[in-house]
């Protein structure tokens, strides 16, 4: 097994994909607006790549934070609110806010698990600042490190009860950068004992099964290196001060806040201490480029991945009385 999870190129795989990944094995798959149709469709793709692996366990990842940020959208899915709705609401009401979270990742669990989805990529554990780039700020729980922290804790949990895994990002935090690195790389200034805010969420939820990192050179930590490819934020912040023992995955590595070869990014990122590299857009070249700079996953990143998909349980609740629970609640703010 290859510690990458790709993504695929359209709502079925083509022959090259099945080829590929067979060869490949890499250790799974993260899903897009590209690969949805309907939930037929959907499960139908999803119970492919478990029959092409022989892994019923295979962890199979969509970002579905709700608000700005899903890949299953109406009319075949419900519209789910963003983060900054649950922060109004516990701005007046804090354990209200807290049970609408809960419930929202509830629901949100129910649905992806109907459709064969295993991983949900939230929740965003982010602390927002007065200048937070749009690209967070729209998605973030607020700027209480304990607000976000109970919010993303009770978030995790509802996806628990919904039968997926969540995965706490932007390791060690993505709320000071002013611009998206999704288009370049963001550089933070503040100093070691300023960020200790950016770390009390993920400290507080640092049993997470799976986290991911962010694209960000923190100069308080590593003047040089992006979090994702610097073995001094992995090792002395993420695994040390923040004390996270899970499954460390990278942002999508197509982000242009990482400069290099597909290749070269994916075989820094492992070589810095990640457990995966998150590679989205399908290419094939990208992937293969990537495949053969991988060796097999570690032993200590296969353990962590399996107990993170041990993990997955069958799911409870009613999604209908969820979403009435989450949207009652909602109103008082």
């Amino acid at each position: 097994m290859k510690p990458v999870i790709f993504g695929l190129s359209g709502p079925v795989l083509t022959a090259d994909e099945r080829a590929f990944f067979a060869a490949a094995e890499p250790a799974g798959y993260i899903l897009f607006k590209r690969n949805v149709a309907n939930r037929t469709q959907l499960r139908v793709l999803t119970d492919s790549l478990r029959h092409l692996t022989a892994r019923d366990d295979v962890p199979i990842l969509i970002d579905q934070e709700g608000g700005r940020v899903a890949r299953m959208a109406p009319p075949e899915w419900p519209a789910f609110p963003g983060g900054p709705a649950f922060d109004a609401l516990y701005e007046r009401a804090p354990i209200s806010g807290i049970e609408a979270a809960r419930a929202n990742g509830h629901a949100l669990g129910l649905m992806l698990h109907e459709v064969g989805i295993t991983v949900d990529c939230a929740p965003i554990l982010d602390v927002a600042q007065a200048d937070t780039t749009e690209a967070i700020a729209c998605r973030a729980y607020g700027n209480e490190p304990m607000r976000v922290a109970a919010m993303g804790r009770a978030t995790l949990e509802g996806l628990a009860a919904g039968g997926v895994v969540g995965v706490v990002k932007h390791m060690p935090g993505h709320g000071r950068a002013i611009v998206d690195s999704h288009h370049l790389l963001p550089t933070v200034r503040a100093s070691a004992a300023e960020l200790e805010v950016d770390l009390e969420p993920f400290r507080a939820l640092s049993s997470a099964l799976m986290g991911m990192t962010s694209h960000i050179v923190f100069e308080a930590w590593d003047r040089e290196r992006p979090a994702t490819l610097s073995p001094i934020v992995i090792e002395q912040v993420i695994r040390g001060r923040i004390g996270f023992d899970g499954l460390l995955m990278t942002d999508d590595i197509d982000m242009k806040a990482l400069s290099g070869s597909a290749g070269d990014k994916a075989a820094g990122a492992i070589a810095a201490g990640c457990d995966i590299v998150l590679d989205c857009w399908a290419r094939m070249p990208e992937m293969i480029s990537i495949a053969d700079r991988l060796g097999a996953i570690a032993d200590r990143s296969r353990a962590r991945l399996n107990a993170a998909m041990a993990s997955v349980a069958a799911p409870t609740g009613d999604f209908a009385e969820l979403v009435a629970k989450r949207d009652a609640l909602l109103a008082l703010a």
